[in-house]
């Protein structure tokens, strides 16, 4: 019988081990984009290197996230986590007594790296271990510990910065990892559902040196030239070699990625959806304290303070959203949340030099509010019609599309801005009337303000994918079950669609 409908999975002690891990691992991504301007000044770097911080965290946790699947099914989700925890916490210290730029982005890769497995095992947890019935509840909670790290992290670290040096950043990770890695242990049972047969090295060489080729083709166009031949080359390698990918995993008895999954329009809709939502909240989690301490002026705690109100909201509303999934459904919520995102992003993309901060407060309020309304219902209903044996691979091409789509994002509107930037201070330069400092001031919120809109209307595309969102059939989707004792194992049948 399974164990989950004998009532014997602890859905709170399960779901504290999860909060932790997963609260730890976007914290770090969260604390760091405050720290920016000042890292850039402390290590005498320009914009363009210092983005490989952020953005090669990211893409770091994409690419590690195809591992999961097989890593999950090699040596089972809790001792993956378990690693992976104690890996963060590692590679945190050292990117604490990081000495250059260089170190500091390579470890900060290798954080992400980790990053990318736990949030792959914590999803995959709920929908393995979690009854179905409790499965909305847990996600909430699971998007709970991601939006609370927003809610806390900016104000956080400014407060941080301003009192104290960037490396206690990184530090602060040492005792929540700890405790992270404590829990663990003691709350999620041990299980394993199938134990994969073979390793595939060519998927995950194409899948790694594809997706490296494309972000380093559009983090770097802007310098090169977009129609340069280095950009025009690396953009083609990279789509070749994930083409090469996604044939492999299509033809190999055992895929590192099983994109079989994909056939399942209900979760590839949803993840295109959760993906335009994830983008566009980084548009503003990245480019919002830029302007407010590149051109307000605004210290490193204001900055946190201004972003606080949204991030509180943006935490609250996620157990209000699992609560209401069950009676309105996800078309329903999104639709409501993309509204919500598009008018936010609007708004942003209407600032100027002297704006007043109250302004941009209550406009990444509207875009939080509607990103509280799409998250829960996008991330829970792509995996509604997934078999349990199959939720590994569903979690880890969920997080390899997203965050490798978001690095890619943060390079474009990084090499964007520089461009727009440019074009606007030659504009404004030939009208004569500004110069110097004031008229980088102006272009530069000029050059975000395009990126504002471009985002606003990236976030429409998701209307259209709605209606490729068909009602849920009733089933039955089985459960995790936990081995009796370490060695065990528990084979069950191969899921088809």
């Amino acid at each position: 019988m399974e164990f989950a409908e004998k009532g014997k999975i602890p859905f709170w002690p399960v779901m504290t081990a999860i909060f932790f891990g997963n609260f730890l691992s976007v914290l770090s991504t969260t604390t760091i984009n405050i720290a920016v301007p000042i890292l850039m000044d402390q290590f005498g770097s320009g914009l363009h290197t210092m983005q490989w911080m952020v953005t090669g965290f990211m893409l770091a946790t994409g690419v590690t996230a195809p591992l999961a699947g097989y890593l999950g099914g090699r040596f089972s989700y809790k001792r993956l986590y378990t690693f992976a925890l104690a890996g963060f916490t590692l590679f945190s210290l050292l990117c604490a007594v990081s000495w250059n730029p260089a170190m500091l982005i390579v470890f900060r890769m290798l954080q992400g790296s980790c990053s990318g497995l736990i949030m792959a095992c914590t999803m995959t947890i709920i929908f393995q271990v979690i009854p179905q019935e409790r499965r909305p509840f847990a996600v909430s909670l699971w998007s709970l510990s991601a939006m609370v790290a927003p809610a806390v992290g900016p104000t956080f670290s400014g407060w941080l910065l301003q009192f104290a040096s960037w490396h206690w950043l990184f530090l602060i990770n040492l005792p929540v990892g700890a405790a992270a890695v404590v829990l663990t242990q003691l709350l999620i049972p041990y299980y394993r559902m199938n134990v994969p047969k073979s390793f595939d090295v060519p998927g995950l060489l194409t899948v790694v040196l594809g997706s490296l080729s494309l972000l380093g083709a559009f983090s770097q166009g802007g310098s090169w030239g977009w129609t340069s031949w280095k950009t025009l080359s690396m953009i083609a390698l990279g789509v070749v070699l994930l083409i090469l990918f996604v044939l492999r995993e299509l033809k190999t008895e055992v895929p590192l990625l099983n994109l079989r999954v994909l056939k399942n329009r209900r979760f590839t809709a949803m993840l295109s959806i959760y993906s335009i939502v994830t983008v566009a909240m980084y548009a503003g989690t990245y480019l919002t304290p830029l302007f407010l301490q590149t051109v307000e002026g605004a210290t490193t705690l204001k900055t946190g303070l201004i972003l606080l109100p949204s991030s509180v909201l943006l935490a609250l509303l996620s157990p209000v959203v699992g609560k209401l999934y069950p009676r309105f459904g996800p078309v329903r919520l999104i639709s409501a949340g993309i509204a919500c995102i598009f008018a936010g992003l609007l708004l942003m993309s209407r600032l100027h030099v002297g704006i007043a901060h109250n302004f941009i407060l209550w406009a990444m309020m509207v875009r939080n509010l509607g990103i509280g309304l799409a998250n829960v219902p996008s991330s829970t209903a792509s995996m509604e019609e997934i078999p349990a044996e199959w939720s590994g691979h569903a979690t880890s091409i969920n997080n390899w599309v997203r965050n490798v789509l978001s690095s890619l994002a943060i390079a474009v509107f990084t090499s964007l801005l520089s461009s727009r930037e440019v074009i606007h201070a030659h504009e404004l330069s030939g009208a004569g009337g500004l110069a110097g400092a004031e008229l980088h001031l102006h272009s530069f919120t000029m050059g975000v303000n395009d990126v504002f809109l471009v985002a606003a209307l990236l976030v429409l595309t998701g209307f259209p994918l709605m209606l490729l969102v068909h009602r849920r059939k009733k089933e039955t989707v089985p459960v995790g079950l936990p081995a009796e004792e370490p060695g065990s194992l528990k084979k069950r049948p191969a899921a088809k669609f």
